[in-house]
């Protein structure tokens, strides 16, 4: 290399989320600190999505890069395939303590998707392994999202995500609307009950559909949906990859509507934004089914990365973190600081909504606005922030300041109102 790693001509890389031929370049990163990115050119600017809302505790916090430092100096990593580490065995037993209900084992995956990939394996193995045949198809809901992985895809809404490409492709299951009334209710009862005996599974995002378009439901929905679930013998899958640690306002999603899920996926903050890891937790139930003479009525999966010390360093810091930094007080802040800052976007032209809940805001603006265009609008404002579909979203760190925070609220102001 001549120059700059950034500055020798096209990249090796393939991006995400993104056509190459028209995207703009990347910007290129040298340090991230607390809420702020650094670019190359000096330029800070002010992480409003939290890297994909990972990054709960801000970035390169001291207590977690010392754990995984120390971790890193003994152990970096050991295959978890008849071996079994103190790091691992004691997240684990703390992610039971704190998870909604009666949880009992936890299977550690390298990422959110995986997670998901690991709860649907489970739930379809779990009715075979009951006599339960047939059983091979997930109820999921319109504008869901669980991953990019070929099951995770699966049980996303095949049109309103984005994965429309491989809809032909991938295992049709039952997509259906969330059911915000007690007819809906009904109906989606009656529909339960007509294809229980297809049915292994149905999965959630509990409270809010992320990348579908940040679109909220109530707990009381939540609760119904549960409900249904327990009524006809379907196991509930709560997606709380993005929503767990607090980001919703409570330390798991389902913790207010006082559910327990029969699996639960875990990602994202799990870590701090540090290190990716997944873990998919299952209730004794579900567990005790896979218990048996027969090898082949064990769950046959097992990453290669699967319970990296390194990664269960970060988490169970992490983990640390929530026990002793004020992160609810925090979440509870921040929100109230979206909605007063975000509030005036409703006079604006060109918005349908504003909305807000636990450390997520979010603007929904009309259909045909290019809020691609917008991106560069908040580099300008010193802010990094990602519009997509119609809506721009903030979930930033959980240590943001106040300050930090109402540059964010007033970045949004101004570029919509500059449409």
């Amino acid at each position: 290399m001549n120059g700059p790693w950034y500055e020798e001509g096209p990249s090796a890389l393939w991006a995400p989320y993104c056509q190459m031929k028209t995207a703009p370049a990347p910007l290129p990163v040298v340090a991230t600190r607390g809420c702020r990115i650094t670019l190359a050119d000096g330029r800070e600017l002010i992480d409003g999505v939290a890297s994909w809302w990972s990054a709960c505790h801000g970035y390169n916090h001291p207590h977690i890069l010392d754990r995984v430092q120390a971790q890193l100096s003994v152990m970096p990593h050991v295959m978890f395939g008849g071996l079994v580490h103190e790091p691992a065995s004691v997240l684990a037993r703390r992610l039971l303590a704190i998870a909604p209900g009666a949880m009992s084992r936890v299977f550690f995956s390298d990422s959110g998707s995986t997670a998901v990939e690991v709860a649907l394996k489970i739930a379809l193995q779990y009715h075979k392994n009951l006599g339960r045949s047939g059983r091979d198809r997930f109820v999921c809901f319109s504008d869901g999202y669980h991953g990019d992985t070929l099951g995770a895809m699966s049980v996303s809404d095949p049109e309103a995500s984005m994965h429309r490409a491989f809809r032909d492709v991938v295992t049709k299951h039952l997509v259906v609307d969330l059911p915000r009334d007690s007819q809906a209710v009904r109906s989606l009862d009656a529909f339960l009950g007509a294809n229980a005996g297809r049915i292994a599974g149905m999965i959630i995002e509990p409270l809010v559909q992320g990348a579908g378009g940040m679109r909220f439901h109530s707990a009381e929905t939540l609760a119904a949906v549960r409900e249904l679930a327990s009524r006809h013998g379907i196991l509930f899958i709560a997606d709380e990859i993005a929503t767990g640690f607090w980001r919703t306002g409570s330390r798991f999603a389902c913790d207010q509507a006082a559910v327990v899920p029969d699996l639960l996926c875990l990602g994202k903050a799990l870590t701090g934004g540090v290190i990716g890891m997944g873990a998919t937790l299952a209730t004794d139930a579900v567990f005790q089914a896979f218990l048996s003479d027969d090898p082949e009525l064990a769950l046959m999966h097992g990453p290669t990365f699967m319970a990296n010390p390194l990664a269960c360093a970060a988490a169970n810091a992490s983990l640390d973190l929530f026990e002793t930094e004020p992160r609810a007080g925090q979440v509870s802040a921040i929100e109230a600081t979206l909605r007063e800052g975000l509030a005036e976007c409703r006079r604006l032209p060109g918005v349908v909504d504003v909305r807000v809940k636990g450390a997520i805001g979010v603007v929904q603006l009309e259909p045909g606005i290019d809020v691609r265009a917008m991106r560069p609008r908040f580099i300008e404002r010193g802010v990094w922030a990602r519009p997509f579909k119609d809506i721009i979203y903030l979930t930033p760190s959980f240590v943001i300041s106040q300050d930090e925070l109402d540059r964010l609220t007033r970045a949004a102001r101004e570029v919509v109102a500059g449409t």
